[in-house]
């Protein structure tokens, strides 16, 4: 029962923490598309969105994250068995990959900070594609999840429709950020 409790609240703060993560960093895409507008509003929302960032991060994203991965850990230690298995190796690979986009979020929050209302020097398209990155991960971690074994076993067909996953997203935020240039 305690196993389940704890997976319950894991998969809560970890649906939390990826809607911070997701909001997040599209608060960093609105940020750079005030770099056309007229100084007194561009002033008024970047000071906007800065705030918003911050408190994103500091109330919702970063104790959501702590709170899952406090609970990932006690499930571990409750099933010492899921380090035996492949695909959970898998899975803590995706997370490695999910620390590193977390810090990298982390640097643009005091990035935004310190610029005081400065231009962030991230290019537009490029903010929007990292905007993609944590959806990508967590296609990973819950097909791995749920699929555990057999992700092994069919390793090549779900690698190739990651990548039309992704070059399809890619291809989808270019095309977006095409019509709004015009």
């Amino acid at each position: 029962m305690l196993y389940t409790i704890i997976k319950a609240l894991h998969i809560i703060f970890m649906v939390s923490y990826f809607a911070g993560i997701f909001y997040l960093v599209r608060i960093f895409v609105y940020y750079k598309d005030t770099d056309e507008f007229a100084e007194d509003k561009k002033k008024i929302l970047r000071e906007q969105y800065t705030f918003m960032a911050r408190r994103l991060w500091n109330i919702i994203t970063v104790p959501a994250g702590v709170i899952m991965t406090v609970c990932g850990i006690t499930m571990i230690f409750l099933n010492l068995g899921l380090m035996k298995t492949p695909w959970f190796h898998l899975k803590l690979t995706f997370l490695i990959g999910l620390a590193i986009y977390h810090y990298w979020c982390w640097k643009k929050v005091l990035q935004l900070k310190e610029l005081n209302g400065n231009i962030l020097g991230t290019a537009n398209i490029k903010l929007r594609q990292a905007n993609e990155i944590a959806t990508f991960i967590l296609f990973l971690v819950v097909f791995t999840v749920i699929l555990k074994s057999q992700v092994i076993e069919y390793w090549w067909q779900l690698i190739t429709g990651f990548f039309v996953l992704v070059f399809l997203i890619m291809m989808t935020v270019k095309l977006v950020n095409k019509k709004k240039k015009k």
